[in-house]
C-alpha cells in the first residue's frame, strides 16, 4: 500500500503520463470527499462507506480528479477533467483546520459542490493548488 507522500505523487504522475504523455503535473493533493473524516473513523466500516478518496492534480492543460483505491491508495482513473477557467470558478468555501482542511469543488454532473477534506500532510500542496486556481493565500 502506498502510504508515503512521495510514492503516492509518483503514482499520480505515472497515471497522468499514461493518460496523456504530453501533459505535465504541477501539483497534486489527496482529498477525501464527504463528511468529516475523523467523525467517520469513529463509525468504523460504516463511516468509511460515506467517504470517497480522490487525487486532485493541476497540470499544464487541466485540473484532473482521479478516484483513489481504498485498498492500495493508488489512482484508479480520471473521473473528471476540468478546464483551468472552469476549475477557478468551481472552488469555494476554503477552510483551514489543525488536522483537516477543506474546500468545496463543483464537479461536473453534481448538483452541489463536493466537500474535499485534506489532511495536514498535504496542506503545502493544497495551498499551492488553491493559489494556482483561485489566488487564495492563507494568512501568515
Amino acid at each position: 500500500m502506498a502510504m508515503r507522500k512521495a510514492t503516492v505523487q509518483e503514482q499520480i504522475n505515472a497515471a497522468i503520463a499514461q493518460a496523456n504523455p504530453s501533459d505535465r503535473p504541477r501539483v497534486s493533493i489527496q482529498a477525501i470527499a464527504g463528511p468529516n473524516p475523523v467523525l467517520m473513523s469513529f463509525l468504523s466500516i460504516i463511516g468509511q462507506a460515506f467517504l470517497t478518496h480522490y487525487f486532485v492534480t493541476v497540470t499544464d492543460q487541466a485540473v484532473l480528479v482521479h478516484k483513489a483505491s481504498r485498498l492500495n491508495n493508488r489512482p484508479q482513473g480520471i473521473v473528471h477533467a476540468l478546464q483551468p477557467a472552469e476549475a477557478m470558478s468551481a472552488v469555494s468555501n476554503i477552510r483551514r483546520g489543525g488536522l483537516w482542511s477543506s474546500f468545496r469543488l463543483q464537479l461536473p454532473g453534481q448538483p452541489k459542490p463536493t466537500k474535499m477534506n485534506v489532511h495536514r500532510i498535504w496542506r503545502p500542496e493544497m495551498d499551492q493548488l488553491l493559489e494556482m486556481l483561485t489566488g487564495y493565500r492563507p494568512a501568515a
